[in-house]
């Protein structure tokens, strides 16, 4: 090749070279710990996987604790799922540390014994000191059974008292227009994080 063609070739070359292959990566999305919490049945593992857009086939009840990055445009919210049986329950508050949120997973459709003791479970963790100053998202889950309570009959005086976001939830719906709703509402319980 001649010099003058090198000259004029190479160059252009090296510009769309680094136009196309040396972007480098996108910058990092910031990633925020969340603990989601609520009795074995509430629903918390199925909502999980549909925030993350996974198949339903895959959903399995959660012993011990998973957990499951939930993709925002601008962040990731890295939530620690932890298991809802009553023999697991009592370390719950083992996991809380370094978390910057909660949201609390209750059957809706549930007896009153079980109500009362999510409701039980939700104030113990309202009053623990690791959670106590975070923000909290409570989710009414499992509103497309006929015995589903509204967040009216769920909610205790306490939890309203206490300015609580409470949202309606149903993860049975495969496309469910409460999914946005949640995603708004944890977006939400995002903004109210102390960083």
């Amino acid at each position: 090749y001649s010099s003058s063609y090198q000259r004029a070739v190479f160059p252009l070359s090296w510009q769309c070279f680094r136009a196309l292959c040396c972007k480098g990566p996108p910058p990092a999305r910031p990633e925020y710990d969340l603990v989601c919490i609520g009795l074995t049945g509430s629903g918390k593992t199925s909502l999980l996987s549909k925030l993350c857009s996974e198949s339903p086939d895959s959903v399995v009840s959660t012993t011990g604790f998973s957990i499951k990055a939930v993709p925002f445009q601008n962040a990731i919210l890295n939530v620690k799922e932890l298991g809802g049986a009553d023999n697991i329950r009592k370390y719950w508050s083992r996991y809380y540390q370094g978390s910057q949120g909660v949201i609390f997973v209750l059957d809706s459709a549930s007896s009153e014994d079980d109500l009362e003791t999510a409701r039980n479970e939700l104030h113990s963790a309202l009053q623990h000191p690791q959670l106590c100053t975070l923000p909290f998202l409570i989710l009414a889950n499992h509103q497309d059974k006929p015995a589903a309570r509204s967040v009216q009959e769920v909610c205790l005086t306490k939890v309203t008292a206490l300015g609580l976001s409470v949202c309606c939830a149903c993860a049975a719906m495969l496309e469910s227009e409460k999914i946005p709703v949640i995603r708004d509402m944890l977006v939400i319980l995002f903004l109210n994080m102390k960083f």
